[in-house]
């Protein structure tokens, strides 16, 4: 239990590699993947932190390998909080910006569909804003995922 198969460094570099390439992977995957969950992306979430598991661990079973993997985890989150609260174009790198995807009631065809939106998501942003098309001034898909609507002022 307490007997280690491996050295503890090589538990944080595992950590470290494994959490750079996640990061990188649900990056590139599109906002909507970090945003609004669907059953299957939370689906997809567990599975996919059951198949790096062996990854962090080297296959070693120890309560200490664990803990240091989990403990390399926490420290790169928190240094990447960090560094994202400290500077600004780590931050958008990160985490991303906005991005409008429609303006005067008309959104913008070749933008939601690079973005992966449908039309069931478009209009459900428009009906949590109680806001009809003709009333829309700009619409947003925000670095989380949510659909940000502006309305036109009255």
């Amino acid at each position: 239990m307490f007997d280690m198969d491996l050295p503890w460094w090589e538990f944080i570099v595992r950590g470290l590699a494994v959490y750079i390439l996640l990061l990188i992977m649900v990056r590139l995957s599109g906002r909507r993947t970090v945003g609004q969950f669907t059953p299957f992306d939370l689906l997809v979430v567990m599975l996919l932190s059951e198949s790096v598991s062996n990854s962090l661990s080297g296959g070693d079973d120890s309560l200490a390998g664990g803990l240091i993997c989990a403990a390399t985890l926490v420290a790169i989150n928190s240094f990447i909080a960090l560094l994202s609260s400290r500077n600004q174009s780590f931050e958008k790198f990160i985490e991303g910006s906005a991005i409008l995807i429609g303006r005067d009631g008309a959104f913008f065809d070749k933008v939601v569909r690079k973005c992966r939106l449908s039309e069931a998501d478009i209009e459900e942003a428009l009906r949590e804003h109680d806001c009809p098309r003709t009333e829309m001034k700009c619409a947003f898909l925000e670095a989380d995922g949510e659909i940000t609507i502006l309305q036109k002022s009255q």
